[in-house]
């Protein structure tokens, strides 16, 4: 497919017929899979299909075990947020969706937490050569808060701590931490999960990366707190801090408030945005419906 807008998108994706053939195309690349017993032999019925397995013999359509699944909001609808959502720098919010989109702000907010959930990693990413790693927070000040809100806690306690790892010239990964968490008994295990062991990892002075030495190839660290930001013109969190800026100009600009609980997903849908940031948009929707499998209940979603 090659679109370079969205009225292109939608000369492409005229009617729902169309975006369900591309579905199947992008899905099952020819070869029918059922999803609830992953037999290969089907038929195609009026409605979609039906497994041939004796055992199994359940009836569905392309879009069954799918974000896509049960959704009253058409395809041509959700393809037209997908590229949105993909291809805006610091993302675009339900109610904007909703304007563009002609559907509810409900039903946009639900439509963007499915899409984030296709836009997630399927596997860890594992990072290699030189990763920088540095940790940020997201909240807002207790100050600026209303009186029944504000808590008698100081400086990030009350903050939610992300960790990112960033490989130069390469991807990215993010993971949200428990307020009060962000300490080397919790960060550790993400480094050690998504870094290889023979790379090169720079940080700053936070304790929590003390002796990342003793089980990396090497570690460097510039001290913040005096004003070294740059050793031998390598040694730095440069890129990563940079990131962090698009990220908190997108959480605070774009969407102004999240929740602890879906902050992950939004930091899902920063990081994939990133990770493809050398291909086109076009290119980035159609991999981003290859990876549509999962489905994402409201109930799911807003349970508490």
């Amino acid at each position: 497919m090659s679109f370079k807008n969205l009225q292109q998108l939608f000369d492409t994706f005229k009617d729902e017929e169309t975006c369900r053939a591309y579905l199947e195309q992008q899905r099952w690349n020819g070869s029918v899979e059922c999803p609830f017993c992953a037999c290969t032999k089907v038929y195609r019925t009026n409605r979609g299909f039906k497994c041939a397995d004796k055992f199994c013999a359940k009836k569905f359509t392309v879009t069954v075990g799918t974000i896509y699944e049960n959704s009253k909001v058409g395809l041509r609808t959700f393809f037209a947020a997908l590229y949105l959502i993909s291809s805006s720098k610091k993302g675009i919010s339900s109610l904007q969706l909703s304007r563009q989109l002609g559907i509810t702000q409900k039903s946009a907010w639900f439509v963007l937490h499915r899409i984030r959930e296709m836009l997630k990693d399927r596997q860890p990413q594992i990072l290699k050569g030189t990763v920088e790693v540095d940790e940020t927070y997201v909240g807002g000040k207790e100050k600026n808060k209303h009186k029944s809100k504000r808590v008698n806690k100081s400086g990030m306690a009350n903050k939610v701590p992300m960790v990112g790892l960033l490989q130069r010239d390469g991807r990215i990964v993010l993971k949200t931490l428990p307020k009060g968490a962000a300490n080397g008994v919790n960060i550790k295990p993400i480094i050690r999960k998504h870094v290889v062991n023979d790379a090169t990892i720079y940080t700053d002075g936070f304790g929590a990366y003390k002796d990342l030495n003793k089980e990396f190839a090497v570690h460097g660290t510039v001290d913040h707190a005096n004003g070294e930001y740059v050793l031998n013109g390598i040694v730095h969190t440069n890129s990563i801090e940079g990131f962090w800026s698009i990220l908190k100009r997108g959480l605070y600009g774009i969407y102004h408030q999240v929740s602890e609980k879906h902050l992950q997903r939004y930091c899902d849908e920063f990081s994939a945005r990133y990770n493809t940031r050398d291909i086109k948009d076009n290119e980035r929707f159609e991999l981003a419906v290859k990876n549509s499998e999962g489905r994402l209940t409201y109930n799911t979603l807003i349970a508490k």
